[in-house]
C-alpha cells in the first residue's frame, strides 16, 4: 500500500514508517513543510536503502496515499485535518493521537467528552473512515526493525474491514493488533497512554506496554 504518515517526522511516525517500508509498503513522510518531510525521509532511507520512502507536505502525502496515518500532538490534530480534509474522502485514516499534557501521567479528559479519534471522525464526516491504533506503544525501539516490542496494539473502529487493515499494519510492523471494539472505546485506549507514562516514570523505564492474555 501507499501509506502517508501526517506528522511522520516525529519518533513514532518515522519509526512506524521505517517498519512498514521494510515490509514492502510505499511510505510517504508528511510534514507541514515539505522540506522537513523530505529530510526525515532521507534519514530513513539511510537506515533502509531498499525502502520506498519519500517526503512531502501533509496535503501532497495524503493525496497520494491509499491509507493515511495521523501522528501529531493532539493540539495539532484539528488544524492538520483541516488542511488535508479534501484529500481524505473515501480513505481510511488511522489515528495514533493520544491527548497528553502536563502532568502527562494523568488522563486528559477532553472538553467534548469524546476521544480524540471520535473528534477526528466528527470533524471529517462520513466520507472518511477513522480507526484508532498505536496509542500505547513506545517509540524507543521502533527504528530498530529487528527489535521485538513487548506489547499489543489495541484497535478501535466501527468497521471490521478497516480494523483488519490496521491489524495487518501491526503485523507488518512486527506487533500484534487486537480488535478492541467500537471507535467509542478509543477514549479508554487513549487514556491508557497517560497511565503507561506514569508507570514508566515511577519504574524508571521507557517501554511499559499492554498485553492482552487469553487469546
Amino acid at each position: 500500500m501507499k501509506i502517508a504518515i501526517l506528522g511522520g517526522t516525529g519518533p513514532e511516525g518515522s519509526g512506524l514508517g521505517l517498519r512498514w517500508a521494510q515490509a514492502g509498503h510505499q511510505v510517504i513522510i508528511g510534514s507541514r513543510l515539505a522540506e522537513k518531510g523530505q529530510q526525515v525521509a532521507a534519514e530513513l532511507k539511510s537506515l533502509l536503502p531498499s525502502g520506498d520512502i519519500s517526503g512531502a507536505d501533509n496535503l501532497t502525502a495524503a493525496q497520494a496515499a491509499d491509507v493515511v496515518v495521523l501522528s501529531v500532538p493532539y493540539e495539532a490534530q484539528s488544524p492538520t485535518l483541516d488542511s488535508v480534509a479534501g484529500a481524505l474522502d473515501g480513505k481510511l485514516l488511522v489515528t495514533v493521537v493520544a491527548p497528553t499534557r502536563k502532568p502527562k501521567a494523568r488522563v486528559w479528559r477532553l472538553e467534548s467528552g469524546l476521544s480524540a479519534a471520535e473528534e477526528a471522525q466528527q470533524q471529517l464526516g462520513d466520507a472518511t473512515r477513522v480507526v484508532a491504533a498505536f496509542q500505547n506503544i513506545g517509540a524507543h525501539n521502533l527504528k530498530d526493525p529487528a527489535a521485538e516490542l513487548d506489547c499489543d496494539v489495541l484497535i478501535c473502529g466501527d468497521n471490521k474491514d478497516d480494523k483488519q487493515v490496521a491489524i495487518d499494519l501491526c503485523t507488518d510492523a512486527n506487533m500484534r493488533g487486537v480488535d478492541a471494539g467500537a471507535l467509542q472505546n478509543a477514549s479508554v485506549v487513549e487514556g491508557l497512554t497517560s497511565v503507561l507514562i506514569g508507570i514508566n516514570i515511577r519504574n524508571k523505564v521507557g517501554n511499559a506496554g499492554i498485553r492482552i492474555t487469553g487469546i
